[in-house]
């Protein structure tokens, strides 16, 4: 069957307008490692997908999730010694603040949840977030995803311009004028939330603004907003849904970017492609939460759950996975730093571990945007063997986020594509 017929199956079966990659979609039929297999028999490397994050198919991964399955998987309503555990694990991983756990089977129930747990502690409506973020698509949280939308100026929720040294507010500024730039539009968010009545009840961010670039911020400012939060009467939500699970060198975005959210929640990768998500908080939020909500998720906080993200805790750890972001990360940015005066498309690299940004312009002195040559290049990459994406405000900054065993090897296989693509 060829791949415009399987095409137009998919137009009927799942809708106009499902969203697929690249101007001639691939049809992927295995994995393993960082490497995908197309029906055709190409394979490419991974570049994209940070959901298996210890490596499609990973055998240990497999197996746990078949014996738990073949053992047993019911609902949460039962005493269960391996979600206990897993919790009490997950916290752990966690910075002290980080004591109870709920988990869910998706990043946008997490944050939903996050929502209500703030919402309950504060009293309080009112969320703020960047104008550029997404963190899901329930009519709630999708009403604070503005890559496809503008954020609103009246309701419940406001947005403030997310930190940028690349695209600052301020040309002119040095980086802690910048830094206080920031803070105030961060402070008239909050004041027009006040202002209208709705009252503040949390900011919201991913740890490392991954969608919105990820850019590089301000030094402290991260630990100054949480404290003018703080100050303010709201509660921090970390989105690590991106940036956690080792991707930045650590385990969690927050420690990269120094600063104690009072809310992390965790989605993609914790489960290597089995649906498992989590918001943690100090037990008194959770026990407020619980006793408010009575929260209920059929598939969630199960025997496989725990089973799955448990061997995912192990894997990271076994093949010293965090190290090898760092380092392959670190390496990788670096590289990609060196070619940037070289190219006069590139504007900016920059990025966290394994999770990197490339800024596509059309010219280095207006930072104009290039979104449709950043579009090209993810296909002729693609054409080389290799799987990357775009993301950001503008869609122009070619998105590299690999399964975390992308090796020193794949990154030298990658630059010399991306120099070819280049030239």
């Amino acid at each position: 069957m060829g791949k415009r017929t399987l095409q137009n199956r998919r137009d009927l079966a799942l809708g106009t307008g499902a969203e697929l990659f690249y101007d001639d979609p691939l049809e992927i039929v295995r994995g393993d490692g960082v490497f995908l297999y197309s029906s055709d028999g190409r394979s490419f490397v991974d570049m994209y997908n940070n959901v298996p994050v210890v490596g499609h198919a990973n055998p240990a991964i497999v197996e746990a999730m078949a014996r738990q399955q073949a053992t047993l998987n019911v609902h949460s309503r039962y005493l269960h010694e391996g979600i206990i555990a897993f919790a009490e694990r997950y916290a752990g991983l966690n910075h002290d603040g980080i004591e109870s756990v709920v988990f869910s089977c998706s990043g946008t129930e997490a944050i939903e949840v996050a929502i209500q747990m703030a919402r309950l502690a504060s009293g309080q409506r009112g969320l703020v977030c960047t104008d550029a973020t997404y963190h899901g698509n329930t009519e709630l949280v999708g009403s604070m995803s503005y890559l496809w939308q503008a954020p609103p100026q009246t309701g419940e929720i406001r947005a403030f311009p997310y930190p940028d040294l690349y695209r600052p507010l301020k040309e002119s500024l040095d980086e802690d004028e910048l830094c206080d730039a920031y803070l105030e539009q961060v402070a008239k968010a909050i004041e027009s939330l006040k202002a209208e009545g709705q009252g503040f009840a949390a900011l919201i961010m991913c740890s490392i603004f991954a969608n919105e670039g990820p850019p590089e911020i301000p030094s402290g400012f991260m630990t100054k907003v949480t404290d003018l939060v703080h100050r303010e009467g709201g509660l921090v939500i970390a989105d690590e849904v991106q940036a956690g699970y080792g991707r930045t060198g650590r385990w969690w975005g927050y420690e990269k970017t120094e600063f104690l959210p009072d809310i992390v929640v965790t989605g993609k990768p914790m489960g290597n492609g089995l649906p498992i998500s989590a918001t943690g908080a100090m037990k008194d939020l959770v026990d407020a939460f619980r006793a408010e909500k009575d929260y209920f998720n059929t598939c969630a906080a199960t025997p496989l759950q725990a089973a799955v993200g448990m061997a995912v805790l192990d894997e990271i750890e076994r093949l010293d996975l965090i190290r090898n972001a760092a380092e392959v990360g670190e390496r990788l940015i670096a590289e990609l730093k060196q070619r940037v005066p070289g190219y006069k498309v590139i504007g900016d690299a920059r990025g966290y571990g394994l999770f990197i940004g490339v800024e596509v312009v059309k010219d280095k002195a207006s930072k104009e945007p290039d979104a449709a040559l950043a579009l090209s290049l993810t296909d002729r990459l693609k054409d080389k063997g290799f799987l990357l994406s775009y993301s950001g405000k503008y869609d122009n900054v070619l998105k590299i986020r690999p399964p975390l065993v992308f090796s020193h090897d794949n990154a030298d296989a990658f630059l010399a594509a991306f120099d070819e693509c280049m030239g």
